[in-house]
């Protein structure tokens, strides 16, 4: 059965990780049809301060979009390397709408993860992975594995 999986990543907390969400977004494609502005999370031309100008006074229309779609979905994938209050929130509103949860995290990026995230890890609807790359195959599997819905 096909999933619609809602993949979450950073937008306006920073774009360094651009071009990995896209190559992330691809990969999850074996598994579901990827909710969630897809085609932009992936964009690396969009900056920050293009966002930031193109979002300004939709903040609203956004919001209730992006809950409409975590609503919808069966799985919630948060690439959680980049700090960012969106990923964060919607993280939080998943867990809260009891979704399967699955966290990855660079550990070689220099970055600390969050302890309200890395704690949530509870093995089951909420898991947190630390990965390179080269990992994510065997994780999507596993974690796909475990979610046949």
């Amino acid at each position: 059965m096909s999933q619609l999986i809602y993949f979450c990543g950073s937008m306006r907390g920073g774009r360094q990780d651009a071009a990995l969400y896209a190559r992330l977004i691809k990969k999850l494609e074996a598994y579901g049809t990827v909710h969630n502005l897809s085609d932009r999370i992936g964009d690396t031309t969009l900056t920050v301060e293009i966002l930031e100008v193109r979002e300004y006074g939709r903040e609203k229309m956004i919001h209730d979009k992006d809950v409409r779609m975590l609503e919808e979905c069966n799985v919630v994938v948060a690439e959680v390397t980049q700090p960012s209050m969106g990923v964060g929130y919607e993280i939080g509103r998943a867990s809260a709408m009891k979704k399967n949860i699955l966290c990855l995290f660079r550990p070689d990026s220099g970055k600390s993860l969050s302890a309200m995230i890395r704690g949530a890890d509870n093995g089951d609807q909420i898991v947190v992975k630390d990965y390179q790359e080269t990992d994510i195959d065997d994780i999507f599997k596993d974690f796909f594995a475990k979610d046949e819905l």
